[in-house]
C-alpha cells in the first residue's frame, strides 16, 4: 500500500518526468496524473496546483544536489597545494549526477530558465547547501582574490552552464564520456585559475 509520503514523491517524480515531455509551460496535472498513475484529485490532496507542485518539484531536486556535497571528502591542504584538482574534485560528482538523472537536468534547467524563477528565487530556502557554502567559504580564505570576482555572477556561470551542458548531454548532443567532462571543466575553470592564488603573509621591513 502506497503511503501519503511515497504518493506525494511518486507525483513529483512523474511532473519531473511530465516537464522533460511537454515543457514548464505545456505540461498539465492530467499529464502528471496519467505518468504518477494517481487521480488528479489525488494531487490536489498534495498541492494547492500545478504552481506549488513544479516548486516542489525545484526544491526536490535541489535537496537532492545538496546531499551530493555531504559525502564528499573534502581536505583544505590539498586545496593549497593543487586548487584546481580540489575544484574538479567537487565539481565532477556534481556534473554526474545530472548526467545520471535526464528528467531531473531537463526540468531543472528549464524550471531555473523560466520567467517564474526569479521571483521564487528570491525567497527561498537554502540553507540544506550549508556544507557546500562552507566550503566556499574556505576557498575564499584561502585565495582572497576570489572576492574580486562579483560572487553572483560567479555561481550562476558555474551553476548554469553546467546543468546546460549535462543536459546537452542527456539529449545526446554531447558524448557522455571523459573527454567531455575534462573539456566542459577546462572551460568553466579556465576563468578562475587566475584568482587561486594564496595569500601571501606580510612582510614586516624595517623603516
Amino acid at each position: 500500500m502506497i503511503t501519503l509520503d511515497d504518493t506525494k514523491t511518486r507525483i513529483i517524480l512523474a511532473a519531473i518526468k511530465a516537464v522533460r515531455h511537454y515543457g514548464l509551460e505545456g505540461v498539465r496535472i492530467q499529464n502528471v496524473s496519467e505518468l504518477a498513475g494517481v487521480s488528479s484529485g489525488a494531487i490536489y490532496r498534495h498541492f494547492e496546483g500545478k504552481d506549488q507542485l513544479l516548486v516542489e518539484c525545484f526544491t526536490y531536486v535541489d535537496k537532492q544536489v545538496a546531499v551530493i556535497f555531504e559525502h564528499l571528502k573534502f581536505h583544505p591542504l590539498a586545496m593549497l597545494t593543487d586548487p584546481m584538482g580540489a575544484i574538479k574534485g567537487l565539481w565532477l560528482p556534481y556534473f554526474r549526477f545530472w548526467t545520471s538523472h535526464p528528467d531531473e537536468t531537463v526540468f531543472y534547467h528549464r524550471f531555473r530558465d523560466s520567467a517564474f524563477f526569479p521571483k521564487y528565487d528570491r525567497s527561498r530556502d537554502v540553507t540544506y547547501f550549508k556544507t557546500f557554502l562552507g566550503m566556499v567559504h574556505v576557498f575564499k580564505k584561502a585565495f582572497p582574490s576570489l572576492d574580486r570576482i562579483n560572487q553572483d555572477l560567479l555561481w550562476l556561470h558555474v551553476l548554469t552552464s553546467t546543468v546546460m551542458y549535462a543536459k546537452y548531454v542527456v539529449e545526446g548532443t554531447l558524448p557522455n564520456n571523459q573527454e567531455t567532462e575534462d573539456t566542459v571543466f577546462q572551460l568553466l575553470s579556465s576563468g578562475l585559475s587566475g584568482y587561486l592564488k594564496p595569500q601571501k603573509p606580510p612582510k614586516w621591513g624595517r623603516k
